[in-house]
């Protein structure tokens, strides 16, 4: 069985509040990334980057990432752009790896809806949609290859769950 199971995906995908669901399914511990990052930097992710640049960020996800995988028997939001270090995407590749995949659309309609959607500093500087389409354009390849289970994230909370701990059941018994 595999030590621990990572969520990946864009912003507004539903990797958090999927996480809870499956931890509290499995009985198993629940990490976010982002949350911890925020402990561990004293601000918030905005905030971070403003004074210390998205190379600092990124050092700081990476160091997050390998302390949660020292956990075993967690569930494990990552940030949206965890696969952009090669170092995260060899963590991930090793573990039971969910992207929930979810189209430009619905991620942006989450992203207007979510009281949060202004965490994260804008990569782009522009609209929600296009911003969307471009970080998905440079990260699909990135999140399928670091993946052992793609997800619909459009479906409900428990639909998508239950598609996860489905193929899960079926990782651990090795039928991959």
């Amino acid at each position: 069985m595999p030590s621990n199971i990572y969520l990946i995906g864009p912003r507004a995908c539903g990797k958090t509040t999927v996480g809870e669901c499956l931890a509290d399914n499995l009985k198993l511990d629940f990490f976010d990334t982002d949350k911890v990052l925020v402990e561990k930097a004293g601000c918030e992710i905005s905030e971070y980057v403003q004074q210390n640049g998205w190379d600092a960020f990124r050092d700081l996800e990476v160091e997050v990432l390998a302390e949660l995988s020292r956990n075993t028997g967690a569930v494990i939001s990552c940030g949206g752009g965890i696969v952009v270090r090669e170092e995260n995407r060899i963590v991930l590749r090793k573990n039971f790896t969910v992207y929930i995949k979810t189209d430009v659309e619905i991620l942006a309609g989450r992203l207007q809806l979510d009281p949060n959607h202004d965490q994260r500093p804008s990569l782009t500087g522009k609209s929600i949609v296009d911003e969307i389409r471009e970080v998905l354009d440079e990260r699909e390849s990135l999140y399928d290859g670091s993946a052992s289970f793609i997800a619909d994230g459009a479906g409900t909370i428990e639909h998508v769950c239950n598609q996860i701990l489905e193929s899960y059941q079926s990782f651990s018994k090795g039928d991959k």
